[in-house]
């Protein structure tokens, strides 16, 4: 059983920043990436950014330079850097953990930018 705890959503203004956290716990053994995706209302969950093991990191194109995936393999933790938010940046947010054969996934968290 593998367990994602995600946080650091909230409300922000444009501009502003968030940093998102995902912790992973239970049976670990290896985990092959790590990373975000999002769903906004009425669309569909895209790819946010990931961080494969070998250490290779995509990033959709519109939060390139905004946005930083970062891993800490001894916490099996993931972050996500937002800066530079924007309102078209509201969702939720969904942590995602692939390991061999199977892929888990976090609660979600709600990110809002309004002014």
């Amino acid at each position: 059983q593998v367990q994602l705890v995600e946080s650091g959503g909230g409300l922000v203004q444009p501009g502003g920043s968030l940093t998102l956290s995902c912790a992973a716990s239970g049976s670990i053994f290896r985990i092959s990436a790590m990373g975000w995706y999002r769903q906004a209302d009425g669309k569909l969950r895209e790819l946010v950014a990931t961080i494969i093991n070998g250490g290779s990191i995509n990033y959709r194109e519109s939060v390139k330079g905004r946005f930083t995936i970062s891993r800490d393999n001894a916490k099996n933790t993931v972050y996500l850097q937002m800066n530079s938010l924007k309102p078209e940046d509201t969702a939720v947010y969904y942590c995602h953990v692939q390991m061999p054969l199977r892929a888990y996934w976090g609660q979600g968290t709600q990110v809002t930018v309004s002014s």
